[in-house]
């Protein structure tokens, strides 16, 4: 009889565990998506945060060569994803996010790293240098001609510490340059159509000393996109989510709830 007893009660708290786990809500998946001059090891240490923590993490490989282009290959990703997704981009990334949750009902909210924010008919280019501040033309590197037209652009080696990732120690940025992946610079002139921060809520998070985007152009995208939750971070660059992997991924989980 204790013997039966004793499984009659394994049983209930395994039957209560099980309706307490199916009672849990879905966690979004989030979805990071990088911008020029980097690649997806650019998320490292927001994903391993962001996974300990129980996400789901897609780190998506932007092709960087158009926005319209780039925002419809992020679209695709969304589209196979099942649960909610908060959509994070970091700088040309935040062109790609906003024109590729438009519309997407699944999108819960969008999370701009040291990113743009851009309303409908703006560029790159014209937001770079809506605000003086901006350095990274001048650290360029000659454009690489490519074989069916147009050219890819780089940062000069010996300048991407500098201009691009200032506050990580040298002995990565080095690496970081050496595997740098090209934008097309005619990714730099398209315009944006749809921006979808006008729908879903948008949170920012950059740093005071980003020297591709001024401080005051992401204060002034912050404010028109009204968003949830603005971070400036006292002496960062413009690679946050690699000096500060642990404030991106506060603000994402807190994009999550």
């Amino acid at each position: 009889m204790k013997k039966l007893i004793a499984a009659l009660a394994v049983a209930v708290v395994s039957l209560s565990a099980s309706f307490a786990k199916a009672a849990e809500p879905t966690k979004p998946t989030v979805v990071l998506v990088h911008g020029a001059f980097a690649d997806n090891s650019s998320w490292n240490g927001v994903v391993k945060i962001l996974e300990k923590d129980g996400y789901t993490v897609v780190a998506a490989s932007n092709p960087l060569r158009g926005v319209k282009s780039d925002a419809d290959y992020v679209a695709n990703i969304i589209a196979g994803i099942k649960t909610p997704v908060v959509l994070v981009g970091h700088s040309y990334g935040g062109f790609v996010i906003s024109e590729a949750a438009f519309g997407k009902d699944n999108v819960k909210s969008l999370v701009f790293v040291s990113a743009m924010a851009p309303e409908a008919g703006e560029t790159v280019g014209g937001l770079i240098g809506k605000f003086p501040g901006a350095t990274l033309e001048p650290t360029l590197a000659p454009p690489v001609d490519l074989p069916g037209g147009g050219k890819d652009l780089y940062i000069q080696q010996d300048k991407f510490h500098d201009q691009f990732a200032a506050d990580v120690p040298e002995p990565e940025t080095k690496v970081m340059a050496a595997t740098q992946r090209p934008i097309a610079a005619a990714a730099l002139g398209e315009a944006s159509t749809d921006p979808a921060w006008k729908t879903i809520p948008s949170y920012f998070i950059y740093g005071d000393k980003d020297k591709n985007i001024p401080q005051q152009t992401s204060i002034f995208m912050a404010d028109r996109a009204h968003s949830k939750h603005t971070i400036a971070i006292k002496g960062a660059s413009h690679v946050v989510m690699i000096s500060h992997p642990k404030a991106v991924a506060d603000l994402i989980e807190e994009a999550a709830k």
